[in-house]
C-alpha cells in the first residue's frame, strides 16, 4: 500500500511540474533538449560504473540459469558467468567482493573461484572492488598476522587505581570491538605497529595483487577496509541473545575487569619524546585525569600524535599500496556518528578519512529521515574529507540492518530510494550493498539501481558545492577525553566536552534541517586555508563566506590567524555560545543567507547543491512521511529542467520573477533540479 501510495503522488507530482512548464514545452519529456546530450545518455541508461555494487563474501557459482535470466548460449556452461550474470540482470553494476571465508587466504579451490568470479565481471563489463578482511573489523588478515607474530596484537595502557602501581599494559580484546562485534570474538592487531600493517597488507593485499593484478586498474577499481581502529575502548556488549550467535574465535578470559585504557604501541614513548622533548611515561596519570594546563596538553599532545601515527602508519601505508597497484584505497571507519568516540578511535577521523582516495561511511538503516538525527554527522566526515583533499567520490556502505534486527524489515522500496538520495545530496557516489538480493522482487531491486544510476548519471561529473563550513572541534576533544571503564557515553566526560559536543551536533543538525549544504573543517585543513580579499575562507580550491564554531571551542594559533584575518576582510564567523547566546536556527540562517530558501520550510527536506558543466543542480529529498508543497527561491527568475530519478521522467520548469521555484514532493520522494542556460 504504501508503494502504491508513493507511485501515485509521484505522478501527481510530476502532473505538477508539468502544469509550470514554458509554453510550447509539453510534461512528458520536454526537457530532454535542456539536457546535454551526455548527461541524458547516462540517466537513459546508466552504465555499471554509476550503478551500485553488491557485496558478496566469496562467490560460490549458481548451479543453473537463474529464474527470469535468459543467458546466451555461449555463457550457459559457465557457472561463474552465470552467477554475475545474475548480478547484471538485477540492476547491478558490478560487486564487492573477496576470497571465501572459509580457509581464508590459504585455500587454492576459494582462490581459482575468486579469479573466474573477476574473469566473469570482466566478460560482462561489471565493476570488482575487493573487500579486505574475513568479516571485521580490517588488519588481521582472518587471524593471520597474529598467528604469525603475536606481539602484533593491539595494546593499551589501562589505568586500575585501585593498585599501587595503577598502569597495567595489556591485549586489548576483552571489553572492545574485536571481542564484541557481529561478525567473530577475534583478537585484533595495532594499528599503531607499521609491522603488523606491514604484515596485514603482506598476507591480505599482495595476495590479492599475485592472483588479480592483470584486473588491476581495469575490472579492479578499488579495495574496501572495514572499520580498523585503535580499539582501546569500552564500547558496549551485544544483546545476549545476539552473543550466543557470534562466533567465538580467541575466547574471552572473565577474570579480565574493564579498566579506563589509551592505546599503545611499542614505540610511542619513543615517539613522543621525538616530537615534544618529553618523556610520556612522567605524564601517563594526565592521560587518564586532572584539570591542570599541564594534564590538558599532555592529553593533547598524546591524541594528536596518536592520529598521526594511525593515519600514516596504516591508512597513508594502504593508500600508497593502492596507488602502486593502479587501483582506489576506500572504505569506512568505525562509529562515524559519535563525535565523542573519535579521538578513542582515530584521533582524529576526518584524518583518517581523508588518507582515502574514496572515503566512505557505513549505513545501517535505510530509514531516510536518519539524515536529520544523526546521519548527517556520518555522510558529513567522508564527504568533506573528499573535498578537503580535491576528490569527488565518496563510498557508502548501506543496508537494512537495524530494520531486519528490529523485525521491521526489509527495508521498502521508496525508503531505499530516499536514503540513498539524501546521501548523493552529500556527495555520495558509489552505494556499496549489504541489502539481501532475494529479500525482495527483482523488478523492485532494478528499480533501486536505475534510481542509484540516475543519481550518478547526473551528480557523479559534478562538483559538491557546499556552502558553509563548519568546524570539526576533535582538537578540544583531545584535552577533554577521560577513559572510563564502563562503555562510553558522553554523559561520563567533562562539561566542556559535553557542551562542545551538543553544541556541534545541534547546528550540524540544524544546517541540515534548513537546506544548508555545509562541509566539516579541523584545525589543520583550517590552518593551510587562506584569507581572500572578498572576504572569503579559500581551503583546498574552495571559497566560504560563513565558518560556524561550536560553543567553547579554542582554535588554536595556526589556524585563528587565518580565520582572524578572513574574517577583516569580511568571513563571517558565527560563534554559538551558552544558552543566552546560542546560534538559533534563524539566527543561523539569516547570517548565512543560503542560495536556496523553502516556503514553507521543513525539516524534512534535505538538499545538496552541485555545479556540472557551468550549472548550478540541486537535489532535494523529503525524507518524511507527509507530503511537501510549497516553494523554493532560487534567486531570481530562470529556466530550469526537474529529473525524477525514480521514473527517469524529465520536465522543463520556471522560476518566477521572485525567484521562486514551485516545489511539491510525495513522501520519500527526489528531484533533481538543473538551471538552464
Amino acid at each position: 500500500m504504501e508503494l502504491r501510495l508513493h507511485l501515485v503522488l509521484a505522478v501527481v507530482c510530476c502532473l505538477i511540474w508539468g502544469a509550470n512548464a514554458p509554453a510550447g514545452e509539453p510534461p512528458g519529456g520536454s526537457g530532454d533538449a535542456a539536457i546535454p546530450a551526455g548527461w541524458l545518455a547516462s540517466w537513459k541508461e546508466p552504465p555499471p560504473a554509476d550503478r551500485p555494487l553488491q557485496i558478496i563474501h566469496g562467490i560460490r557459482p549458481l548451479r543453473a540459469p537463474a529464474a527470469g535470466t535468459q543467458p546466451a548460449a555461449a555463457e550457459a556452461e559457465d557457472p561463474f558467468v552465470r552467477t554475475m550474470r545474475f548480478y547484471k540482470d538485477h540492476g547491478l553494476g558490478g560487486v564487492v567482493c573477496n576470497v571465501a571465508f572459509d580457509d581464508y587466504l590459504t585455500s587454492e579451490k576459494n582462490w581459482k573461484a575468486l579469479e573466474a568470479g573477476v574473469e566473469a565481471c570482466r566478460k560482462l563489463g561489471l565493476v570488482v572492488w575487493l573487500y579486505d578482511e574475513e568479516g571485521y573489523p580490517s588488519g588481521a588478515a582472518g587471524g593471520l598476522v597474529l598467528k604469525e607474530n603475536p606481539q602484533f596484537e593491539a595494546m593499551e595502557l589501562a589505568f586500575d587505581r585501585s593498585r599501587p602501581d595503577p598502569f597495567l599494559l595489556r591485549p586489548a580484546y576483552e571489553h572492545t570491538h574485536a571481542g564484541n562485534n557481529f561478525h567473530a570474538a577475534r583478537r585484533y592487531v595495532n594499528l599503531l605497529d607499521e609491522r603488523a600493517v606491514r604484515s596485514f597488507l603482506h598476507k591480505t593485499h599482495d595476495a590479492y595483487r599475485q592472483r588479480l593484478e592483470k584486473h588491476f586498474g581495469r575490472t579492479i577499481e578499488a579495495i574496501f577496509t572495514d572499520e580498523p581502529s585503535l580499539i582501546a575502548v569500552n564500547l558496549g556488549q551485544l544483546p545476549e541473545e545476539v552473543r550466543k550467535r557470534v562466533r567465538v574465535v580467541d575466547p574471552l578470559d572473565p577474570a579480565v575487569r574493564p579498566l579506563p585504557a589509551v592505546p599503545w604501541g611499542y614505540d610511542l614513548p619513543e615517539r613522543y619524546r621525538e616530537r615534544f622533548g618529553e618523556d610520556l611515561t612522567a605524564h601517563r596519570r594526565s592521560l587518564f585525569e586532572g584539570d591542570s594546563p599541564q594534564a590538558r596538553k599532555a592529553r593533547e599532545q598524546f591524541w594528536g600524535l596518536i592520529a598521526d601515527l594511525v593515519a600514516e602508519r596504516y591508512f597513508v601505508a594502504i593508500q600508497k599500496w593502492c596507488g602502486e597497484s593502479r587501483i582506489a584505497s576506500s572504505g569506512h571507519i568505525l562509529w562515524e556518528e559519535e563525535v565523542m568516540h573519535h579521538p578513542a578511535l582515530y584521533g582524529n577521523s576526518l584524518k583518517m578519512l581523508a588518507r582515502m582516495d574514496i572515503p566512505g561511511l557505513d549505513m545501517l538503516t535505510s530509514q531516510p529521515a536518519a539524515v536529520i538525527h544523526s546521519g548527517w554527522t556520518a555522510a558529513a566526515l567522508p564527504a568533506s574529507a573528499a573535498m578537503l583533499t580535491g576528490r569527488r567520490r565518496v563510498m557508502t556502505e548501506i543496508s537494512d540492518f537495524v530494520e531486519k534486527m528490529s523485525g521491521r524489515g526489509p527495508a521498502a522500496l521508496a525508503e531505499m530510494q530516499a536514503a540513498a538520495a539524501w546521501q548523493a545530496a552529500w556527495g555520495v557516489t558509489e552505494f556499496t550493498l549489504y541489502y539481501a538480493v532475494r529479500d525482495r522482487a527483482a523488478e523492485d531491486y532494478r528499480a533501486y539501481c536505475d534510481y542509484v544510476g540516475r543519481l550518478n548519471a547526473i551528480l557523479k561529473p559534478a562538483r559538491w558545492e557546499p556552502e558553509v563550513l563548519l568546524y570539526y572541534p576533535v582538537r578540544d576533544l583531545w584535552a577533554e577525553y577521560r577513559p572510563v571503564a564502563e562503555p562510553l557515553r558522553l554523559a561520563s566526560q567533562p562539561s566542556r566536552a559535553q557542551r562542545i559536543v551538543q553544541s556541534f551536533t545541534r547546528l550540524g543538525q540544524t544546517l541540515q534541517r534548513n537546506q544548508v549544504p555545509f562541509a566539516l573543517v579541523d584545525h589543520e585543513f583550517l590552518a593551510a586555508a587562506s584569507a581572500r580579499p572578498d572576504g572569503s575562507l579559500a581551503v583546498a580550491g574552495r571559497q566560504f563566506k560563513s565558518l560556524v564554531v561550536p560553543e567553547d571551542v579554542q582554535l588554536p594559533p595556526a589556524a585563528a590567524k587565518i580565520v582572524a584575518e578572513a574574517r577583516s576582510k569580511g568571513l563571517r564567523v558565527l560563534s554559538d555560545g551558552p544558552k543566552s547566546e546560542r546560534l538559533s536556527a534563524g539566527r543561523l540562517v539569516e547570517q548565512i543567507r543560503p542560495c536556496c530558501r523553502l516556503s514553507p520550510a521543513s525539516e524534512n527536506v534535505a538538499l545538496g547543491r552541485f555545479a556540472r558543466d557551468g550549472q548550478t543542480v540541486l537535489l532535494l529529498v523529503n525524507v518524511g512521511q507527509a507530503a511537501y508543497q510549497g516553494s523554493l527561491s532560487v534567486g531570481g527568475a530562470g529556466r530550469w529542467t526537474s529529473l525524477d530519478p525514480a521514473t527517469g521522467s524529465i520536465q522543463a520548469v520556471k522560476s518566477d520573477e521572485s525567484g521562486r521555484l514551485p516545489l511539491t514532493l510525495a513522501p520519500r520522494q527526489a528531484v533533481l533540479l538543473v538551471r538552464r542556460p
